[in-house]
């Protein structure tokens, strides 16, 4: 009788393994791919029991599967990777001003509340609960968020190197941040602040952040070479950065960097507009254009005073030594101003919240808003609601315009449509479609007015009215904001007479009428006049050679003149064309 054989099969390369090691454990080894140096990237788990590290290795081949297995390397705690993040991979590739608010993130709220936990043991309730006492020491809601989405772009990164297998800060549910709502400057509370403005060093400063709204580093940023005193135009193309300084004296001066004696800039003073739609010309008021030739005549005194100590930089406003000026020095020179003016206090960017507001009352149009404003196109529509506030004065003329349309006479009243409107009221732009044209309207009533003349005219075309927003306007209309109408054109009728002459001074019989009227739109000037008479005479292309004599005009009785003038004109033209330059003959 044979005994079976009891030699064990040898495991193919790269399968999973699990044994039970001298010490008693036991041990599990999984092929989870190659390391950056090539060898075989082979994982190593230990339990006590079969059970558990079987249930272990199941769970590394499943993860190895899905192609989510955490890279091999370096054990990172939350600490050592943020420290890491921000300054070897975004210090890279962000700007400076990003990289503070990253900085201040990490250092000052991140690492000493969950820098000790191990990378991939983070979990959401950590951060929930993080955030949470954050708060109950004394950090705004706001402050708390940033953390929140600093923490959030670090991870992603660590999930994208395979450092992580997924972001527990996307999980997380963040503070909830109360938007406080900006309340502009009136009318006269800008006008005390221009005033009081006129007795301050940079009195310009203040009235482009009041009247123009740009940016604080828009402003200081700017240089000489941007302002066009013949076209009246501000060309915006960088923004002023706040400085960041080091020790000149060897940290012996006992201060901070920023109060050293010796202390050096390791910023640059300037960068470019951070996204094409902030370069951008702006139009300047004749007022504004003079008070900036006055601030130029007076720094060119300061420059002589200042002689061998003034630094000629360029720009606009400056120390009194031709230095850019400090973003925080700025700020507090607006705080200033705001007391002596008498004017409730408020942030220096509310002027920009005040300026994109006095648009708003001028009744802009949203394509010139976002220009002047810098906004890009597919952020501008949450940007207009953000800026633009409805004041009293704005809801004062709303309403005026609802109680003309509900109380307005019965006679011209206009039908409007009963169902709800899905696009907001201050968005919403009403096309009247007639035939192949479409004409943007401000209000439905006039887009309806249009489309019943126009029905009435041409019964056999056909027009109706449709909702449109107005980003879609911008972008597939005949037109930007410009072409959207506050008001019903003009119907006038147009008279036309057409009269067509043989080579002999023959009249041709026509199918067309010799004489009929018309009403006139204004958005068809191609089309319609608006002298009293107008004609002109013209030979027709064609083998016969007929002269065509058009008349067209406002007053039926001067086309009845012109039309026998123009006739007479097209029969000699028809006779002797040579006179006329038809012809080489003469």
């Amino acid at each position: 009788m044979t005994r079976e054989s009891t030699t064990k099969t040898r495991q193919p390369n790269g399968a999973s393994t699990v044994y039970r090691g001298k010490d008693g454990r036991w041990h599990g080894r999984v092929t989870v791919g190659v390391k950056d140096d090539g060898t075989t990237d082979r994982r190593h788990v230990s339990r006590k029991t079969r059970a558990e590290v079987t249930k272990v290795v199941r769970e590394l081949e499943r993860q190895r599967d899905r192609g989510s297995v955490p890279k091999a390397g370096q054990s990172w705690t939350v600490q050592t990777w943020l420290t890491h993040w921000v300054e070897n991979i975004a210090a890279a590739h962000v700007s400076e001003n990003t990289i503070d608010g990253y900085r201040v993130a990490v250092y000052h709220h991140l690492i000493p509340g969950l820098g000790a936990h191990r990378l991939e043991k983070l979990d959401p309730e950590h951060l929930e609960r993080f955030y949470k006492k954050m708060q109950a020491n004394g950090s705004a809601a706001a402050t708390a968020h940033q953390a929140h989405r600093t923490l959030r772009t670090a991870l992603n990164e660590a999930v994208r190197r395979r450092h992580l297998i997924s972001n527990p800060a996307s999980v997380a549910k963040a503070p909830k941040v109360e938007e406080e709502e900006v309340e502009p400057y009136t009318v006269e509370e800008v006008r005390r602040l221009l005033a009081e403005a006129g007795k301050h060093r940079n009195t310009a400063r203040w009235v482009i952040a009041l009247a123009l709204g740009l940016r604080q580093g828009e402003a200081l940023g700017m240089q000489w070479d941007d302002v066009d005193f013949e076209l009246g135009v501000i060309r915006v193309r960088r923004g002023r950065l706040r400085p960041r300084y080091k020790h000149g004296c060897g940290d012996r001066c006992g201060r901070k960097p920023g109060f050293c004696p010796q202390k050096i800039n390791t910023r640059r003073e300037t960068k470019s507009a951070k996204s094409r739609a902030g370069q951008r010309p702006i139009g300047v008021p004749d007022e504004l254009l003079q008070l900036l030739r006055e601030h130029r005549e007076r720094q060119a005194h300061e420059r002589a005073l200042a002689r061998d100590l003034w630094t000629e930089k360029g720009y606009v406003f400056t120390s009194p030594t031709g230095e850019p000026l400090n973003p925080n020095t700025d700020y507090h020179k607006w705080k200033e101003l705001l007391k002596a003016a008498g004017v409730r206090d408020a942030r220096l960017h509310d002027a920009r919240h005040t300026a994109a507001t006095v648009l708003l009352i001028l009744g802009v149009s949203d394509a010139v808003v976002d220009a002047i404003m810098g906004w890009e196109p597919g952020k501008s529509a949450r940007m207009r609601r953000r800026y633009q506030h409805l004041t009293s004065r704005v809801l004062r003329d709303t309403a005026a315009k609802i109680g003309g349309l509900l109380w307005a006479p019965e006679t011209t009243t206009t039908q409007l449509d009963s169902s709800r409107s899905p696009v907001p009221a201050a968005l919403a732009v009403y096309i009247a479609h007639l035939g192949e044209r479409r004409v943007a309207f401000r209000r439905r009533e006039h887009a309806a007015t249009v489309v019943a003349r126009w029905s009435d005219d041409w019964p056999d075309h056909t027009a109706e009215v449709v909702e449109w927003d107005c980003s879609r306007w911008e972008h597939e209309g005949p037109g930007d904001g410009d072409a959207i109408r506050d008001c019903v054109p003009d119907r006038a009728v147009i008279f036309h007479a057409q009269a067509r002459f043989l080579p002999g001074g023959d009249r041709v019989a026509t199918a067309v009428p010799d004489q009929w009227s018309v009403p006139a739109w204004d958005f068809e000037t191609d089309r319609y006049t608006t002298k009293r008479s107008t004609w002109r005479t013209a030979r027709r292309p064609g083998p016969q050679q007929e002269v065509e004599a058009q008349v067209r005009g406002t007053d039926e009785a001067a086309v009845n003149a012109a039309f026998v003038e123009a006739c007479a004109q097209a029969a000699d033209r028809a006779r002797n064309p040579g006179r006329y330059g038809d012809t080489d003959e003469w």
